[in-house]
């Protein structure tokens, strides 16, 4: 059975605000870069640029679910998507 293919992203927490319920960051994954918003108190997720989004949203969101009581401003964290970047 072929392997599927995989990307390592890395996230890099920039700012976390338990005033307004928000995570601030960044997320690379291959040459993608993107900008990342996540308000955990209704589960929204804003990325920017919109470039390549899909590929990451969902990977992402449920990554900050997950680990969301252990990041830290200043925090790098990575993760596995399913998809070749």
């Amino acid at each position: 059975m072929k392997k599927k293919p995989t990307t390592t992203a890395t996230i890099r927490i920039l700012r976390q605000s338990f005033a307004s319920k928000s995570i601030e960051g960044e997320v690379s994954a291959g040459d993608f870069n993107w900008q990342f918003n996540w308000q955990f108190s209704n589960g929204q997720l804003l990325l920017e640029p919109p470039l390549g989004r899909a590929l990451i949203q969902d990977a992402l969101l449920r990554f900050l679910i997950k680990a969301d009581y252990s990041l830290e401003p200043g925090g790098n964290y990575h993760f596995t998507v399913r998809a070749k970047f």
